[in-house]
């Protein structure tokens, strides 16, 4: 296996260790420990792709497994802030629903013989909700430690952003699933 790929495999391996130690309120500072193993796994996501691209080794299981990965990362931090009160579950509806369906054209185009690689749009969607994600997972060790005042409305402004994340996440799917449907038979037998 090769570097690129261990590193989606490790993201991977670090979601449930993530989600398992920010909401783990009996270890001291666990929203600081959590941000910190997000932040982790959202470097193994840049890092993969850079090397994969620079020594030219992008394989069939990087192009599958990374952006599982990215969702399984991006997905759980979702769910540890709606934990939180800081994300509206209407918006890991709509995120988990592009997935669902990004997924399954990918699926299907395989079944084809085609590999059907993320598009900008997508990386640009989880760029965008990974940063989002850091920034509220930063506020909530914040506010944990009173920094951030109880009177100032947290959820609103973490909900606004990631809702932005929401609506790209709604403009990459429907980018993707076009693309897609050029180059697969939905017909096929």
């Amino acid at each position: 296996m090769n570097l690129p790929n261990r590193l989606t495999v490790l993201r991977m391996v670090i979601t449930p260790i993530f989600l398992a130690v920010f909401l783990a309120e009996a270890i001291p500072n666990h929203f600081l420990w959590g941000l910190l193993i997000y932040g982790v796994g959202c470097f193994t996501d840049f890092l993969d792709g850079k090397i994969a691209r620079k020594q030219n080794i992008v394989t069939v299981f990087g192009q599958f497994a990374d952006p599982v990965a990215d969702k399984m990362l991006t997905t759980s931090a979702l769910l540890a802030l709606m934990q939180l009160g800081l994300c509206s579950i209407w918006i890991i509806l709509v995120v988990l629903v592009r997935e669902f369906a990004v997924t399954s054209m990918r699926l299907i185009a395989s079944a084809q013989g085609i590999v059907i690689p993320a598009n900008i749009w997508g990386k640009l969607k989880t760029v965008t909700q990974m940063v989002f994600t850091l920034v509220f997972l930063l506020c909530a060790h914040l506010r944990d430690c009173a920094i951030i005042p109880e009177t100032f409305n947290l959820p609103l402004v973490s909900n606004i952003a990631l809702g932005i994340t929401a609506v790209l996440a709604v403009l990459s799917g429907i980018i993707y699933i076009k693309d897609a449907a050029k180059v697969i038979d939905i017909n096929a037998k």
